[in-house]
This record gives structure tokens, C-alpha cells and sequence, in this order.
């Protein structure tokens, strides 16, 4: 791209149309399928993006027609979606590429032939299988395709997270599904990767002069990744209880946060590239032991309190019995690598909290020397925020305009998505469906990178264990216990809380 396409606030995006598809979503009458995937798929096929020959079939125990389904899908777009708009004609469009098989996918004795028949004729069209499932049902299901003589050639398998739940299963999983799918036809799905802001990292980091120079230890004194969500656990209480904050969100979504923040620059941007350079971050963080959990790690759970303005219930109350599952988790990591040796990254995420917010916080190191001695200079800071309004910001320290003295301002040079770009981009499940489509690996997680992931993930839950560490209980509509801000306060540092 030559300079003079770079051009300041040019607003428009161009989709470019991928090659016919039938794309099989397994779990299709489950929540993921019609709060995320089929409004992904309408927006695409909306900005022309979906060639006309394409299908997306639905796949689930439950007795229901293509008509049926239909009707399900538009309910549950306008339930989920009330400010969406819905054209009419659009989704009436749309629609008639939508279709419905009533199967037990994991029943070894179940009759695939309604699949069959659905997707008679596209044998040479790219086919996709999306697992909206448990993962404990992946093998079974992969199995069960190839059982049915349904893959094709350069057919592709999509996993969501969690991959299992330690490293063992993990393993287990991968080696079930790399039974039957090759490794660089299986996407493992993490929808962090797939938002513009993240993606954004690369772009900030390694094709910004300013940047890359100082992103090391010599210029900055940490790292915070919060990722706090308002709402608690809801109907998916029975399933939390067994995985808890760590599992559910560290393991995966910020951990890949960091290890985008953190990586060395890349040779390209082919995918293998970006993902040899992720791994290397994690298996450069330093095991959290028996010795140091205490002071590294901050266990919570949500009691009663207030939350989106009403009364909210504790988690033992939702859940209809004591646990000591952790609804709240903070950690210290550290990276034992040139680039970082000396910097800690902060990392905390929990349900019930104050507010819904996904950022990333780079704070520099303070100036040698102040010139202006009315106390502690606020520090340089870079916010990278994910949602809910995604954007980047710088937070600077400047002169307070008007007469009367040197009077000091720390105001933001913003770059807000929502402000610079007039057009409606794409949401991470549409960038990463299309990007299975297409074949680009790159937004997705190798089995080695799951792997490497679970085996740090997995010593802080033997330390745990090992320890004791105890659950923190803090009130609901806060931001967690307050051990969290004291682990940051015994490096003398803080939260950063917004500006």
C-alpha cells in the first residue's frame, strides 16, 4: 500500500467476498449460535460478503423445521439486538440460506442422512464445522462426521473455548479432533482475537516508529489487562463451578492479550510467524509455585451488593450452595526474557464487578527529571480499550492553557473508533468466521500454544491447591476484593481505574 492510500480519516471498509461455503453449526438452537454466529453471518451477508450459493445449517437434538428455525433466529436477533434495525427484505434474503437438522451428533448410532441431503451437492464447496458444544463432546463429534463420510476435501473444524480443562484433557481433546482433522484444518476459537483493537496491537507496535523503541523494559514500568464484566454467573452457574475465573477466562483470553502486547516483532504476518512468537511469550512466564501464590495471585467471589443499578444477588446464592470457586482472579506474571525482565504484568478479571470493561494498560516509566515540583508527575500511559467502546488513548501531561505559572493538565489524545471511523466495521465473530473461510490460521490458537497456556494455568491450580489459598469474598458492583489493589500496593503501584 503506497502512501498516498494512507489516507487520514479515510472511513470506508471493502469486504471481500470469500469463495461459496456451507458452514455446519453444531449446538445451533444454544445461545453462542444465535446471540453471536447467525447475526455475524446476516451482517456479512448483508455487506455482500456471503456468495449466494453459500448454506449455514443448524444442528441439534431438538425437533424443529428450517421454518422453525428461521423464525428462532429473527426472535433472538431482535431479542438480543433490539437498536439493530433490521431490514426486512434483508433477512428475508438472508434467510432462505438458513437450514435445520434435527441429530444426536454424538450417538454413534444416530442417522446423518437429513445432513446429507441438505448438503447434497456441495461436496466441492469449502465446508465448514462449527462446535457450538461442550468441549468434552469435540472427539466425539469429529469422529462422527468422518463416520458419516462428510469431510471433504480441505474441510475445516471450528473448537470454541475452553479447550478442555487442564492440560491433560486438553491433550486429549487435541489428539481426539487431530484424529480426524489435520492441525491446519482445526481453528480454535478465542473471539478477543477477532476485535479491531486487538488486532490493532500489531499495527501500533510494529509499524509505528514511535512505539516499538521504547515497548521493553528500559521505558515501561507495567502492564495491566483487565477484563471485568458487570454481569454474574446466570444460567451457566453449573458449569462455572467447575472451571471458576481462571479457568474460564486467563487460560484464554488474557493470556493471548499479553502474549500480543508482550511478543517479539515478527518476520510477517503469516500465521505460523504471529503464533511461533506467541508461544515464545508463554513459555518465558515464570511458574507461579507453592512459594509465591499468596503474594502473586488474589482469589475472589462475588457476595450480595449492587449491580446495573438493582439489588444483585451473591454467588452462593445463585448457585444454591456454598463453593469455593473463584468469580474473581488477579495475578502478577512475569516474563523472564530480555525484552521484560523486571516488568510485571497485572492481570484481573471477575464477574459482578463495578462495571463492563476489557483494556489494556501500558504505563511508562516516570521522567528522570521533573521541572515542575508541585508533586508526583501523573505517568505516561497508553490505553488500549477493547469495549465496549473500543478505542486507544494516550495520557499525557500538558501545560494548562491561560496566564498565572506553570499549571499542569493530564488530558488524552484519543483515538476513539466509534469518532474516526464512520463506518460500521466487523465484530469479532464476523472477522473470525471469514477468516475460517478463507483459511487464514493466523487469528486463531495452535494446539501447542493451548498446550503451553494450560501447563502455566495449571501451577497456579496445584499452588492453590497446595496452599489453600483462600477465596476473597467482595460485594457485588465492586472492583473485587480489596487484596487485589494490596497486591499492587505492596510494589507500590495501583490499578489504573479510567480517565
Amino acid at each position: 500500500m503506497s502512501n498516498n492510500q494512507l489516507k487520514a480519516g479515510a472511513g470506508s471498509s471493502q469486504f471481500v467476498p470469500v469463495s461459496p461455503f456451507d458452514l455446519i453449526v453444531f449446538g445451533a438452537a444454544g445461545d453462542l449460535s444465535l446471540r453471536k454466529l447467525i447475526p455475524a453471518l446476516f451482517h456479512r451477508w448483508c455487506d455482500d460478503q456471503i456468495p449466494a450459493t453459500s448454506k449455514i445449517i443448524g444442528v441439534s437434538r431438538s425437533e424443529m423445521s428450517h421454518e422453525a428455525f428461521r423464525q428462532l433466529a429473527i426472535e433472538s436477533f431482535r431479542k438480543f439486538n433490539p437498536d439493530a434495525g433490521i431490514n426486512d427484505a434483508d433477512w428475508a434474503a438472508f434467510s432462505r440460506h438458513l437450514f435445520y437438522v434435527t441429530l444426536d451428533a454424538v450417538s454413534d448410532g444416530a442417522d446423518w442422512s437429513d445432513l446429507k441431503e441438505v448438503l447434497e451437492g456441495g461436496d466441492k464447496k469449502q465446508r465448514v464445522f462449527y462446535l457450538a458444544l461442550a468441549p468434552s463432546l469435540y472427539g466425539a463429534v469429529s469422529a462422527n462426521i468422518e463416520r458419516a463420510g462428510l469431510k471433504n476435501d480441505g474441510a475445516r473444524i471450528v473448537l470454541e473455548k475452553p479447550i478442555g480443562k487442564n492440560l491433560v484433557s486438553a491433550r486429549e481433546i487435541n489428539e481426539s479432533v487431530g484424529a480426524v482433522f489435520d492441525e491446519e484444518t482445526i481453528y480454535r476459537i478465542d473471539h478477543y482475537l477477532g476485535k479491531e483493537t486487538v488486532q490493532n496491537l500489531i499495527v501500533l507496535r510494529f509499524m509505528n516508529s514511535l512505539f516499538e523503541p521504547v515497548w521493553n523494559a528500559n521505558s515501561i514500568d507495567h502492564v495491566e489487562i483487565t477484563v471485568a464484566e458487570s454481569i454474574g454467573v446466570g444460567g451457566r452457574a453449573d458449569y462455572y463451578n467447575t472451571a471458576g475465573a481462571l479457568r474460564d477466562m486467563v487460560q484464554n483470553h488474557l493470556l493471548q492479550l499479553l502474549c500480543l502486547v508482550a511478543m517479539e516483532p515478527p518476520l510477517d504476518l503469516a500465521s505460523d510467524t504471529l503464533r511461533d512468537e506467541k508461544i515464545k511469550v508463554l513459555r518465558a512466564l515464570r511458574p507461579i509455585s507453592k512459594e509465591n501464590v499468596r503474594s502473586s495471585t488474589v482469589r475472589g467471589q462475588y457476595g450480595k451488593g449492587a449491580s446495573n443499578n438493582e439489588a444483585a444477588a451473591s454467588y452462593a446464592d445463585e448457585l444454591g450452595e456454598k463453593s469455593d470457586t473463584e468469580t474473581f482472579v488477579a495475578l502478577k506474571a512475569n516474563i523472564d526474557n530480555w525484552r521484560w525482565k523486571g516488568v510485571p504484568f497485572y492481570m484481573r478479571t471477575g464477574k459482578r464487578m463495578a462495571s463492563r470493561y476489557s483494556e489494556i494498560i501500558i504505563q511508562f516509566k516516570d521522567v528522570a527529571h521533573a521541572l515542575v515540583k508541585d508533586g508526583p508527575l501523573p505517568p505516561t500511559r497508553m490505553v488500549i480499550r477493547l469495549q465496549p467502546d473500543e478505542g486507544v488513548k494516550m495520557l499525557l501531561v500538558t501545560k494548562d492553557p491561560g496566564p498565572g505559572g506553570m499549571r499542569l493538565r493530564y488530558v488524552p489524545l484519543n483515538l476513539s473508533y466509534k469518532e474516526h471511523f464512520e463506518a460500521r466495521y466487523p465484530d469479532a465473530y464476523e472477522r473470525l468466521l471469514m477468516a475460517v473461510v478463507r483459511g487464514d490460521l493466523g487469528l486463531f490458537m495452535r494446539r501447542d500454544e493451548v498446550e503451553a497456556a494450560w501447563r502455566w494455568v495449571d501451577g497456579i491450580l496445584d499452588a492453590w491447591r497446595a496452599d489453600a489459598t483462600p477465596v476473597n469474598i467482595y460485594a457485588a458492583g465492586t472492583d473485587g476484593p480489596a487484596q487485589s489493589a494490596m497486591m499492587l500496593d505492596r510494589d507500590g503501584r495501583e490499578w489504573f481505574d479510567g480517565a
